[in-house]
């Protein structure tokens, strides 16, 4: 049997570009057949809706309020949700999960971290990082980052990229670094499942806890990805149009272009 999850998803309650309360998401998932959704609003440095000046534990109370209530109302239509976040640096966006909201009360820090702080503290803690939409090009990223030291795994996949060159750039890239790959929605809006607009991954086991699905991707046995087919299969030099910063196992600028990188 094959369990279908979501890994990537917004509430409007956290993330200021979320649109749909994360209650509203839960009916649509169970009638496609998903097992599971993982909520992973926009961290302290992102999109977040959460007013940064707040002291930290009311600050982190409030942005775990759109997992809570996504949570609540999967209890009661029998859905597993889980709970991630995604964190921003220069454009460049990173899912994590594996730690949740009593260890964030515990680790102010973690609004402070630099990529290298984030992947080695998240690893230390029992957590994974998968860079999210690594080649994304919209009008708010100057510079696609790829940061080949400081992730577990790559998003390979996700429904939100204008184009699906630029999933099948990182399916590339995750295959160059010998990591494991995901896919997600990147879901804002309830009304993106009617569209069809839902992307996931297929494991073999049930997922009891993030902890699973952070063994999952260091493991790599996640089975399959929910995406269309050949969404990942072609792109070409044509695609990326932005400039590419290829960063070392020390987070720093190697000044490589990515067609060496990818071709060597």
């Amino acid at each position: 049997m094959q369990y279908l999850y979501e890994t990537h998803l917004h509430t409007v309650q956290s993330s200021s570009c979320g649109e749909s309360d994360g209650r509203s998401y839960i009916r649509g998932y169970k009638d496609l057949g998903y097992t599971g959704i993982i909520v992973t609003d926009h961290f302290f440095n992102g999109n977040s809706a959460i007013n940064r000046h707040l002291p930290w534990r009311e600050w982190v109370n409030r942005f775990c309020q759109g997992y809570e209530d996504t949570l609540d109302e999967g209890e009661k239509q029998g859905l597993d949700v889980f709970f991630g976040w995604e964190e921003t640096f220069e454009g460049d966006d990173y899912l994590i999960y594996g730690l949740d909201k009593d260890w964030l009360l515990d680790h102010p820090e973690a609004a402070r971290w630099t990529r290298l702080e984030q992947f080695n503290e998240v690893r230390r803690y029992g957590g994974c990082v998968v860079q999210a939409h690594p080649f994304r090009h919209v009008y708010y990223i100057d510079t696609v980052h790829l940061s080949t030291g400081c992730v577990d795994a790559v998003e390979a996949a996700n429904a939100g990229n204008a184009s699906p060159a630029y999933d099948a750039a990182a399916k590339r890239y995750a295959g160059k670094l010998g990591l494991p790959v995901t896919a997600g929605s990147d879901i804002h809006n309830c009304k993106q499942i009617k569209a069809g607009q839902i992307f996931g991954v297929y494991l073999d086991k049930k997922l009891d806890t993030i902890q699973d699905y952070v063994r999952a991707i260091r493991e790599h046995t996640i089975t399959g990805l929910r995406i269309p087919q050949g969404r990942c299969d072609f792109f070409n030099k044509k695609d990326i149009t932005l400039p590419v910063d290829i960063r070392d196992a020390d987070d720093r600028s190697t000044r490589q272009s990515l067609w060496d990188f990818l071709e060597r």
